[in-house]
């Protein structure tokens, strides 16, 4: 689940003409975006947030961001109603990252977020007409089939959550919780999908702590308070069933429409570990049912999904990097396959059995993993 940012009032409004890719690399497509520097510098205080440039053209436009406030600071790149362009979140004071949006023309925002809450402090900057981003064949191929594995978990999904949804409308809480975690497994794969449409996410994956002000609690995570910790379903019961499979027919509807390339695909697998680091680890994402373990996997399956359909050319570009995420994916596989369980219906341990000494080690092994990730679009884009 992504941070709320936008709400459902706004995410409504969002104009479905304007489109932009994003991802990360080490230069840019645009010489005159990228200055001397080769980057549009970003400094983030706990009180301001500086732009270097607040014109550029089209095309790969990075963004060095330095985190000079005393906080942990998010730096984001977003659209008008905004939806989040791409961002790098979990800045520690005083430390540095390069963020590369391959952005269309047209007006945007880059928000500082000191404490990684609220709205941030904004700078209002323009992408003028430019350069477009270069594209091949295999960059094309690779777009073509990360985009049939998302419309493949979407409708895989659907009926999984039937079988949850019809659970709870039946009364059945121990159906419920059995068919919970199973449903969610094409959701975590492809979220970075589902979040870039800004309004769905906050309906479906929101945690009772993720709500803004006025947000009605929907989702799996209110069904799941009221499996696991209630224990007992709740008057509202059906009428949040019967919303999740609206919103989640909603979602399949429009996976097709998503504005997919291969560094939105590499900046994905990306968000895709930084999921697990801030909600699956800490075991605050499935906090009542401890079915974190099987988020967990299906994040690393989604991501390494992506990095598969983009490693010929990663590979020709950088192999030192491909020849290390394939040391890194088969390592977190290895450290999970230690928690497999056949007597529960995910398969998984409950997360509240793993001590912290496990936490620990499972929190190094996405570390591992997202290091090497984070050079992936880079190394695509070269």
């Amino acid at each position: 689940m992504r941070p709320v940012r936008l709400s459902v009032v706004t995410a409504a409004t969002a104009l479905a003409a304007l489109t932009a890719v994003t991802g990360c690399a080490d230069k840019s497509d645009s010489k005159a975006s990228s200055g001397g520097s080769g980057s549009i510098q970003v400094t983030a205080k706990d009180d301001s947030c500086s732009v270097s440039k607040k014109s550029f053209p089209s095309g790969h436009v990075e963004l060095a961001v330095e985190n000079k406030g005393s906080r942990v600071t998010e730096v984001e790149l977003l659209f008008p109603d905004d939806r989040i362009v791409t961002e790098r979140e979990n800045l520690g004071p005083s430390t540095s990252a390069k963020i590369t949006a391959e952005v269309k023309a047209g007006s945007y925002e880059i928000a500082c977020i000191p404490g990684m809450k609220g709205d941030g402090i904004r700078q209002k900057v323009t992408v003028t007409g430019g350069t477009a981003a270069r594209r091949s064949p295999e960059m094309d191929a690779a777009v073509a089939g990360y985009r049939k594995y998302a419309q493949e978990q979407a409708d895989a999904t659907l009926p999984k959550v039937k079988v949850f949804t019809d659970a709870v409308r039946a009364g059945d809480l121990e159906a419920a919780k059995n068919a919970f975690a199973l449903s969610r497994v094409g959701w975590e794969r492809t979220e970075p999908v589902a979040e870039s449409f800004g309004d769905i996410d906050p309906k479906t994956d929101t945690r009772a702590d993720g709500l803004e002000a006025g947000q009605k609690w929907t989702g799996w995570h209110a069904l799941e308070k009221q499996l696991w910790q209630d224990k007992k379903l709740g008057s509202d019961a059906t009428p949040l069933a019967d919303q999740l499979d609206k919103d989640l027919a909603d979602w399949q509807q429009r996976v097709g429409k998503a504005e997919i390339t291969p560094t939105s695909m590499a900046n994905g697998a990306k968000e895709l570990l930084d999921e697990v680091a801030s909600g699956k680890v800490t075991g605050e994402e499935d906090r009542y049912s401890h079915t974190d373990l099987s988020d967990f996997k299906a994040n690393v399956e989604g991501a390494q999904q992506a990095y598969e359909l983009l490693k010929p050319i990663a590979s020709k570009n950088d192999p030192a990097l491909t020849t290390e995420l394939d040391k890194q994916f088969t390592a977190i596989g290895t450290l999970l396959d230690k928690y497999r369980s056949t007597s529960s219906p995910d398969g998984f341990v409950s997360y509240d059995k793993v001590t912290k000494a496990q936490r620990k080690e499972l929190s190094n092994g996405v570390n591992a993993l997202a290091e090497p990730l984070s050079k992936l679009a880079a190394a695509v884009t070269k």
